[in-house]
C-alpha cells in the first residue's frame, strides 16, 4: 500500500511541470513572437537551420555568442502604438529583463527595444526591431567581455593610421 501511494504522488510530482508547461503562460523568445503574431494578425518566418546556426556562431566565436534566436515579420502594417509593444514584451519576458532602449519614430512605424539580462556571468540580449513594414525579433546570449575585446578591434583610432598616405 505504501509503494502505491508512493509512485501516486512520483507520477503528481512529475506531471505538474510537465502541465504548468504546457499551458498557455509561455514566455521568453517564443511567448513573445506569439503575441505578437496574435495582437497583428501576422506570422512570423522563423529562420531556417537556426540551431545550426546558433552553433556554428558559438564554435566560431568561442562562446561569445550562443543562443541565437530569429524572427521575421514581412509585411507588418497597420500602426504599431508602442507603449503597448513594450508592455507586451516586458509581459512574456517576464522578471530579469530589464529595459535598455526604446526608441519610437513620431509616427511610430519605426521602433527599436533592447531588454538585457544577466546570465551569470553572460549576458542575454533581447531585441524588437519595427522598421516600416518589417519587425524583427532577435534573443542572443553573449560573453560581455568577449565582445569587448572585439568590438575593440573596431574602434576609432586616434591621430595618423599606419599606412595612411597623409599627402591626401
Amino acid at each position: 500500500m505504501k509503494r502505491l501511494w508512493l509512485i501516486s504522488v512520483g507520477a503528481v510530482a512529475l506531471l505538474v511541470p510537465v502541465v504548468a508547461l504546457a499551458g498557455g503562460g509561455e514566455g521568453g523568445f517564443d511567448g513573445v513572437v506569439r503575441s505578437i503574431e496574435s495582437r497583428y494578425h501576422v506570422r512570423a518566418t522563423r529562420i531556417p537551420f537556426m540551431g545550426l546556426v546558433s552553433a556554428i556562431s558559438r564554435q566560431t566565436t568561442h562562446d561569445g555568442v550562443s543562443g541565437l534566436h530569429v524572427a521575421e515579420f514581412d509585411s507588418f502594417s497597420g500602426p504599431v502604438d508602442g507603449e503597448e509593444l513594450n508592455r507586451m514584451v516586458e509581459a512574456k519576458l517576464g522578471p530579469g529583463w530589464e529595459r535598455m532602449i526604446r526608441e519610437t519614430s513620431r509616427g511610430g512605424n519605426e521602433q527599436t527595444l533592447i531588454f538585457i539580462h544577466p546570465e551569470g556571468e553572460r549576458m542575454g540580449l533581447f531585441v524588437v526591431d519595427l522598421d516600416g513594414h518589417e519587425l524583427d525579433v532577435v534573443e542572443v546570449s553573449v560573453d560581455p567581455d568577449h565582445l569587448n575585446e572585439n568590438l575593440g578591434h573596431y574602434g576609432h583610432r586616434h591621430g595618423s593610421e599606419k599606412g595612411r598616405d597623409e599627402s591626401d
